[in-house]
C-alpha cells in the first residue's frame, strides 16, 4: 500500500471513522495498548482488512503538523513493541511504519482486523462507538454483531490465490494507461494488493489479468421466463476485468433500443429508449463490485422479453441494515476492487448507484435471496411491433434475428456461411423481416448496423 496516499485520503475525511484515529505527539503505554484492540476490533465491525493509528496529524482539523512520537521507547524496561505484542490476545502483526508528508515526520501504526474472536489488551476488549474508546463488554449488541461479522467472515479476493498463477497484465497498463494513469511496473503487484500474505497471485489479480477465467454471459430468452426458447448467449468473460465491464456496457447499449413514439405527433416524433442506461451501467458497475467472487461464480445477466436480470452472488453483509443500502450506505464486498474502481472513475464514492436504480424503477426493482441480489430492469415498450398475424418466425428468421442482436453489424456474406445458404435465401429472409418490422437498417449497406425491433 501506498503510506502516505492512504494518509492524505484519510485527511480529507470529514469526520474521523471507528477504524483510525489521529494524534499529534500524545503516547500512554496502556491506553494505546485498548486503542489497538478497539481499532482492530471496528476494522472488523466495518469489513476493513487494517485500522490505523496516525502520529502527526492534528485531530480537529486533519492539518499534518509531525510528530515527535518515537515508537522505539522502552516502557518498564522492555520494549513497548514487544510490551504491546505480549498484551495483545490473539497475537496481530501490527507494525509502525515512518513516511514524510509534507517534509513532516509521520509514524503510522497499521492495525490488522480482528480474525475469529475479537481482538483483546490485557484480557478487555474495546470497540469504537464513533469517535469513542470503550469496552466492549459495556455494548451487548454492538459485541453481538461483531461476533456474528467474525463467525461469518469468509477469505477475501486478496486472500484467496489464484488457480492461475502464470498471470500476465499487458491490458492493465493498458487500461490505466487509458485514463492517464502510468503503473509503475517494479511496484503496481504491491500497490494494488495483487499477492497474498503467502506471496502467491491471488485472486483480484487473476480478475485483472490478461485472462480472468471467469466467462461473464449474457443470455438472450425469447419469452418472460428461463422455460422459453434460448435466443443466444453471448460471452464477454476470459478477459481483464475493466475490459469485460466495457464490453458488457456497450452491450446494454446495443440492447437499449431507442423507439419512435409516434402517438399524438404533432411536429416532431418522442424517442423513447427500452430501458435507462445510467440504472443498467450502475446495477451491471455493483454486480460486479459486489459479487462474491471468492464462490468462484461470476455475475448473470438474463434478457427477456420484458425486462433484464442482473444476479450478484452473495448476500449483504451482517452490518447492512436495508435502509443503508437503498440510502446508498454501501458496505464494499470487495473492498480493494472497489477502490481500484473508484481511482479509475468507474464507480464513484458517493453511494448514488442503489439510489439512482430505485429512483427510477422503485425499491422493487431490487430482490434478496439467500445466496443473490437480483436488480430487474423492467422495459419501457411504448407499441407491439408488427408481426404477421398468425404465423410463428421460421426456425432461420429466428437464427437471423438472434445473430444480428449479437453483431449487429453482421453481413450477409457472414450469414451465409453461419446458415449455410445462398445469398439469395439470406436476402429473401431479411425483406420478409424488414417488411413485417422485425428488424431496420441503420445508416447505408456498408457503414450501417441492424436494429433487432423485438
Amino acid at each position: 500500500m501506498n503510506l502516505k496516499n492512504l494518509v492524505l485520503d484519510l485527511c480529507k475525511e470529514t469526520n474521523e471513522q471507528e477504524w483510525f484515529e489521529f494524534k499529534e505527539n500524545w503516547f500512554q503505554p496502556d491506553k494505546l495498548g485498548e486503542y489497538v484492540s478497539a481499532l482492530s476490533n471496528a476494522a472488523a465491525f466495518h469489513h476493513k482488512k487494517y485500522a490505523y493509528f496516525i502520529w502527526g496529524i492534528e485531530d480537529k482539523t486533519h492539518k499534518v503538523v509531525g510528530t515527535t512520537f518515537n515508537q522505539y521507547c522502552d516502557y518498564n524496561n522492555e520494549p513497548f513493541q514487544n510490551y504491546l505484542a505480549r498484551n495483545l490476545n490473539p497475537s496481530i502483526n501490527f507494525s509502525f511504519e515512518e513516511i514524510l508528508i509534507n517534509k513532516k515526520r509521520i509514524v503510522v501504526l497499521i492495525i490488522p482486523s480482528a480474525k475469529e474472536i475479537p481482538t483483546a489488551f490485557k484480557e478487555k476488549r474495546f470497540i469504537r462507538i464513533c469517535s469513542a474508546k470503550s469496552n466492549l463488554k459495556d455494548y451487548p449488541k454492538r459485541e453481538i454483531q461483531l461476533f456474528k461479522i467474525l463467525s461469518s467472515k469468509d477469505d477475501d479476493i486478496q486472500s484467496i490465490p489464484s488457480k492461475y498463477q502464470n498471470l500476465t497484465f499487458t491490458k492493465l497498463f493498458g487500461y490505466y494507461g487509458s485514463k492517464g494513469i502510468v503503473l509503475n511496473k517494479n511496484t503496481f503487484i504491491k500497490n494494488l494488493g495483487l499477492k497474498t500474505d503467502e506471496n502467491e497471485f491471488n485472486l483480484l489479480a487473476q480478475l485483472l489479468s490478461d485472462n480472468s477465467h471467469f466467462p461473464l454471459r449474457v443470455s438472450i430468452f425469447e419469452g418472460k421466463t428461463k422455460g422459453s426458447n434460448l435466443f443466444s448467449v453471448r460471452e464477454f468473460g476470459n478477459n481483464c476485468l475493466l475490459y469485460t465491464l466495457e464490453d458488457i456496457l456497450r452491450y446494454g447499449d446495443v440492447l437499449n433500443l431507442i423507439q419512435a413514439d409516434e402517438k399524438d405527433r404533432i411536429v416532431e416524433r418522442k424517442e423513447v429508449a427500452l430501458l435507462d442506461s445510467k440504472a443498467f451501467r450502475e446495477a451491471v458497475i455493483n454486480a460486479i463490485l459486489h459479487n462474491k467472487w471468492v464462490e468462484g461464480n461470476e455475475p448473470m445477466i438474463s434478457v427477456f422479453s420484458d425486462r433484464i436480470e442482473i444476479l450478484s452472488r452473495g448476500t449483504l453483509p451482517p452490518t447492512q441494515t436495508m435502509e443503508g443500502f437503498f440510502l446508498g450506505q454501501s458496505i464494499p464486498v470487495n473492498e480493494k476492487l472497489s477502490e481500484i474502481f473508484l481511482q479509475l472513475h468507474i464507480s464513484e464514492k458517493s453511494g448514488r448507484g442503489v439510489p439512482k436504480i430505485t429512483e427510477i424503477y422503485g425499491k422493487e426493482a431490487f430482490k434478496f435471496w439467500e445466496n443473490s441480489i437480483v436488480v430487474t430492469i423492467p422495459f419501457k415498450k411504448i407499441r407491439e411491433v408488427k408481426k404477421e398475424t398468425g404465423k410463428k418466425l421460421s426456425a432461420r428468421r429466428l437464427r437471423i434475428l438472434s445473430e444480428m442482436r449479437d453483431n449487429p453489424n453482421i453481413t450477409t456474406a457472414e450469414l451465409e456461411l453461419i446458415l449455410n445458404i445462398s445469398e439469395t435465401a439470406i436476402e429473401n429472409n431479411i425483406n420478409y423481416l424488414r417488411k413485417n418490422g422485425y428488424i431496420e437498417r441503420i445508416g447505408a449497406k456498408k457503414n450501417g448496423y441492424w436494429k433487432v425491433l423485438l
